[in-house]
């Protein structure tokens, strides 16, 4: 591992930060550079503290210890994730005997300059004890494959030297800071401390130095295991039979309606996880290999990872791939042995399990991959990094000598400390909280608000168009709004079966399933019936009808595998009731999708799939998602009417009893009602029209 710091990083960062003095513009720098490198940290761990004096409201000046905040991500570490509190009393808490995470807790907040700021790390008494002006902390792969494991101690002393004192594990919180400063008080001559299951700490009274005094003590650590893995490689055990991604296809749905919560509520049964699916050349290597079931499950490479991963994943010998129900089979009994064993833990301990939300948070299958779920993709992805990770530490520190947890105690002490739970505390939840929603024309402009609509709602959604740079677009927008892994692009031709299974398996491994799927995809064409080309005719009916039916009848095949109900929501129109001269082909095509609804409601009903319709008049989009359709009809739409295109939009708005103009936005909320099982409603049709009468459902 080489150092990043660079002189030119340095300078910008005292530019950007000027405000806050050339100090903490710096420890924010080499924070950020350690959060920046996921062979240090992850996902939040880690910790990193300066030491300054301040100013308090009164003018008085103080010793201030700037420490992370509780779960912030040093990546992107900002003043208002580094808040700072008074040093002198916090020291005093050193002669104390013991000392609660309550008590402690409070006694941080006590101490902050400003109490609007968020709680500091559990890890601040060992900042706060620690003499030196910069304190790094890290969790780094390499340090812990050379703790992990018999004796060692003795392997971290022989990995990186003199220049550190070794410390056996010792719970996070007070007893490690008191532990920490002793033993540095006892060795000043060491810039760096070892924590065996837990990590590396390293001090400087400059923020140059005590980076790359850790980046160098990293590097030893992979120098030593790299020696010790010369030559060495895991034992092949598993050869699948078919590729990592067709088998993630066949599985993932089965894990999905396995590992899904129920809520004991009628209106919404089940709580949904998003997966991360990840089947690397090392993912596969080690789960493919005979040490692969010791390794996975003899515990994870520091109690900080807990809250994201459990413990331990699940890990299936021999999975029967080639039999959907023996796989079926294997999967419940394997979830049912994992979520007994979980509970078992817990009240060995002294916990309280709540036995329907036991099941692992990883699953590692060999030929498919590793699994990891969460209740968004973000979280997903969160352990699966963490997951991944671990595994390749794992490996090497076979390789070096053998791997080895923590005890359970330290493991259950860790995951369900009250301080580390706060971290996942979930905001509140919203109706289509964890699911999967799929659009065909989704880059469209009802496809784009509908995707958008849902988002805002909490799904993820799979923006399916042919359109690839107006899917970029949507996709774009969504995550800027809402944040990577809420949308996903699939290049879907409705009209083509390869195509549309395509584009569902591409779903299946980027979020585990579908929840809702919503036939919008739709073209049209003007002319009246004695000039209606048949090729014409055909071609919309392809698009509107047959597209209709492909995207429902592959997507309907996932929802019951995954045995979760699920929508089916088709965007109609108000032409399945109220037929305009000239619009014949689109107006057949739509009505032909509203009865395949209402067929699929009566065949669906028994697998708890509803099946509604959405019956809206014109939508013309807006400047930033103009409607295709309406760019292709709308001139001889107006033309037929005696109109300017321009006028179209009000001539629509005119002719509905309400007189107002229908968005696109509106359909969105429509899908969203029917997603969210605000009501037990199937087979029904909702005019989204302001009040068509030629319309009205009959």
């Amino acid at each position: 591992m080489n150092s990043a710091w660079s002189e030119g990083g340095a300078r910008e960062a005292i530019r950007r930060w000027s405000a806050h003095g050339e100090g903490l513009a710096l420890r924010f720098y080499t924070a950020r550079l350690l959060g920046e490198n996921p062979d240090l940290v992850l996902h939040g761990g880690g910790n990193v503290s300066f030491k300054s004096p301040a100013r308090t409201v009164l003018g008085d000046e103080v010793e201030a210890l700037y420490v992370k905040a509780t779960g912030a991500d040093l990546a992107t570490i900002a003043p208002e994730t580094l808040p700072a509190l008074e040093l002198a009393p916090l020291r005093r808490l050193r002669a104390m005997a013991a000392l609660s995470d309550g008590a402690m807790v409070n006694q941080f907040r006590r101490c902050l300059l400003n109490t609007a700021a968020p709680t500091p790390s559990i890890e601040t008494l060992v900042h706060a004890f620690l003499p030196h002006r910069y304190v790094d902390h890290s969790h780094a792969d390499a340090v812990l494959a050379v703790t992990n494991r018999p004796g060692g101690a003795s392997a971290a002393r022989e990995a990186m030297g003199p220049d550190v004192a070794v410390l056996e594990y010792v719970q996070p919180g007070f007893e490690l800071a008191k532990a920490v400063i002793d033993l540095v008080e006892r060795a000043p001559e060491v810039g760096g401390v070892v924590l065996v299951h837990h990590g590396l700490i390293t001090f400087a009274d400059d923020a140059r130095t005590a980076y790359e005094r850790h980046v160098a003590l990293v590097d030893r650590c992979e120098a030593y295991l790299a020696r010790r893995a010369k030559g060495r490689t895991l034992t092949p055990r598993y050869r699948a039979g078919d590729t990592p991604e067709a088998l993630a296809v066949r599985v993932a749905p089965l894990l999905r309606g396995l590992l899904a919560r129920p809520t004991g509520d009628e209106d919404q049964p089940h709580s949904r996880l998003v997966a991360d699916w990840r089947a690397t050349g090392a993912v596969l290597e080690f789960t493919n290999s005979a040490e692969a079931l010791t390794l996975a499950t003899a515990g994870p490479l520091t109690g900080d990872h807990l809250i994201r991963t459990r413990p331990r994943p699940l890990f299936l010998p021999d999975p029967d791939f080639a039999h959907e129900e023996s796989l079926r089979t294997q999967l419940r009994d394997a979830v049912q042995a994992y979520a007994d064993a979980y509970v078992a833990y817990v009240t060995a301990h002294g916990g309280t399990a709540d036995r329907l939300d036991a099941g692992p948070r990883v699953v590692l299958l060999p030929g498919a991959g590793l699994f990891a779920w969460g209740a968004s993709k973000r979280e997903a992805r969160i352990a699966a990094d963490i997951a991944e990770h671990t595994a390749a530490a794992q490996v090497r520190a076979h390789f070096a000598g053998g791997y080895a947890g923590l005890p359970d105690e330290h493991l259950f002490a860790m995951e369900h400390r009250d301080l580390q739970r706060r971290k996942l505390a979930p905001a509140g939840r919203r109706p289509l909280e964890s699911q999967v929603v799929v659009i065909s024309g989704g880059a469209g402009a009802i496809g784009a608000a509908v995707a958008e609509g849902c988002a805002f709602a909490g799904a993820h959604v799979a923006v399916a168009d042919v359109d690839e740079e107006r899917i970029d677009r949507v996709v774009s927008g969504i995550e800027d709004r809402h944040g990577p892994g809420r949308a996903l692009g699939v290049t879907m031709d409705v009209t083509d079966e390869d195509s549309v299974r395509a584009g569902y398996e591409q779903v299946v491994r980027s979020y585990g399933g579908v929840d809702v799927i919503v036939p919008n995809a739709g073209i049209a064409h003007v002319a009246a019936i004695d000039q209606l080309a048949v090729e014409d005719f055909q071609r919309v009916m392809e698009v509107n009808a047959v597209g209709c039916l492909l995207l429902i009848r592959e997507g309907v095949h996932i929802l019951k595998r995954q045995g979760l109900g699920g929508h089916v929501i088709i965007n109609a129109s108000k032409n399945v009731f109220g037929p305009g001269a000239e619009f014949g082909a689109y107006s057949a095509s739509k009505a032909a999708g509203h009865q395949l609804g209402k067929v699929a409601a009566i065949e669906l009903a028994p697998f708890g799939i509803r099946v509604n319709m959405i019956n809206a008049d014109a939508i013309f989009g807006d400047e930033n998602t103009p409607s295709g359709l309406w760019a292709e009809v709308g001139p001889q739409r107006a033309r037929s009417r005696g109109l300017d295109p321009a006028e179209l939009p009000e001539y629509y708005r005119g002719r509905n009893l309400l007189k107002v103009a229908v968005r696109a936005r509106h359909v969105a909320n429509a899908v969203v009602f029917f997603a969210s099982n605000a009501t037990p409603t199937t087979g029904a049709t909702l005019p989204v029209d302001g009040g068509v009468v030629e319309a009205f459902p009959r």
